[in-house]
């Protein structure tokens, strides 16, 4: 179950939900209530559990799992961040940030309190947030911005940078991010191209089409996990972009001339 109020969204799940990929186009500010949530950048693996509080950044690759603890469903609520709501902030700071600043596609405020507190009271709220009070809504997510930058004022250095991404490495950007599975389009914004350039970039780097490249490289990191770290197909194609197993096993076999399973027996 989840209750999207544009900005503010409480969530709830009686058994553990795996997301999968997802772009993330806002920053949010989220709060674990109740159960686990593991977090997966393509390069940091984090768990966070009842009480802890993230900033998520946008314009980032990210995968989640909500894991149920015992007895008890998994709970969370998230403050969804929008550029107009920062722009306005911005402007009303007069503030200009200096340089891009590079972080984390999460960040975790362990230390933050009040912020942790302040996202409990929202649970106060619940009913009225539910019937989209605009007023209050709008109120609430100024509020926690407040009390973000109050407990970082560097943030608002990652939060006031409204460009789009620019260029970067395609190759470098592919080869760590080649498992998530979102649309060319998203790899192309990320990577600060058109969809035109991303393709005719790619092209001249890995001489073959995006797609082809995708899975022959999905499919090479399973057959090592599969043959070196001996993981069974079923605990891996997810996390390599296969949307489902029977899809996964019929490209295995075509590209190395077994099934998976068949490798985990020799």
């Amino acid at each position: 179950m989840s209750t999207d109020t544009n900005y503010i969204n409480y969530s709830c799940h009686l058994t553990t939900y795996r997301e999968g990929e997802q772009f993330v186009p806002y920053h949010n500010l989220l709060m674990i209530i109740s159960g686990e949530m593991e977090l997966y950048d393509g390069n940091n693996r984090q768990t966070f559990g009842p009480g802890d509080v993230v900033l998520i950044r946008k314009n980032q690759l990210l995968k989640f799992i909500k894991r149920v603890s015992t007895a008890l469903e998994f709970k969370s609520l998230s403050i969804r961040i929008d550029d107009a709501m920062l722009q306005q902030m911005s402007a009303q700071e007069a503030f200009q940030a200096e340089e891009k600043v590079q972080t984390a596609t999460f960040i975790p405020l362990p230390e933050a309190q009040h912020l942790r507190y302040f996202m409990e009271s929202l649970l106060q709220y619940k009913d009225l947030l539910e019937n989209k009070a605009p007023e209050l809504l709008e109120l609430k997510v100024k509020e926690a911005l407040v009390l973000l930058f109050a407990y970082d004022k560097n943030l608002k250095k990652v939060l006031f940078d409204f460009a789009d991404p620019y260029k970067i490495n395609l190759e470098e950007f592919m080869q760590k991010n080649f498992h998530f599975n979102v649309k060319l389009d998203r790899f192309a914004y990320l990577t600060g191209r058109s969809l035109a350039t991303f393709k005719r970039d790619f092209q001249k780097i890995f001489q073959t089409s995006p797609r082809n490249w995708l899975q022959h490289r999905r499919l090479q990191e399973a057959y090592f996990l599969i043959t070196q770290k001996h993981l069974r197909p079923t605990e891996i194609y997810m996390d390599l972009g296969f949307e489902d197993l029977s899809h996964f096993s019929f490209a295995f076999k075509k590209q190395y001339g077994q099934a998976p399973t068949e490798l985990l027996k020799g």
